[in-house]
């Protein structure tokens, strides 16, 4: 075994741990696909599952669902709704913003430091906000 894939099966044996997660064979290589080079992802079930079989683990799709559910139940992930129909998971934990490229269907962070949100609205009787999740579109210009 190479040191990068050592170091990258560390990774995600640290990240599961952090938040007590038991780290069985099938976590674990989510786990390393998702944060084993160090850096944050936004990956959709469909794309996790590919990268995971690409690198020849064996999980199944509903396997991957449950997964990334239960990373972000642990706190581990955060889910990103675009649009009704499909939810991006991102490894970033910070408040921060996203631009959602239209084009390619991809998530990437926006810079937090350049959106202000001055007031939300009153949450009504007997609720709290719980969060507050910012997509930006982008589409090309049109010419």
């Amino acid at each position: 075994m190479s040191q990068s894939t050592q170091i990258e099966i560390r990774r995600g044996e640290a990240w599961l741990a952090q938040a007590g997660v038991r780290a069985t064979r099938q976590r674990l290589a989510l786990a390393r696909a998702l944060v084993g080079d160090g850096h944050d992802r936004h990956v959709t079930a469909e794309s996790l599952y590919d990268a995971v079989a690409d690198s020849g683990e064996k999980v199944s799709l509903a396997t991957v669902y449950n997964t990334l559910r239960a990373f972000c139940d642990a706190g581990l992930m955060q889910e990103v709704t675009v649009d009704g129909t499909r939810s991006y998971f991102d490894t970033n934990m910070d408040e921060h913003p996203h631009f959602f490229w239209e084009d390619k269907g991809e998530l990437t962070d926006a810079p937090a430091k350049e959106l202000k949100i001055a007031r939300l609205p009153d949450a009504p009787e007997g609720m709290e906000i719980a969060s507050v999740d910012v997509v930006i579109r982008l589409r090309p210009k049109s010419t």
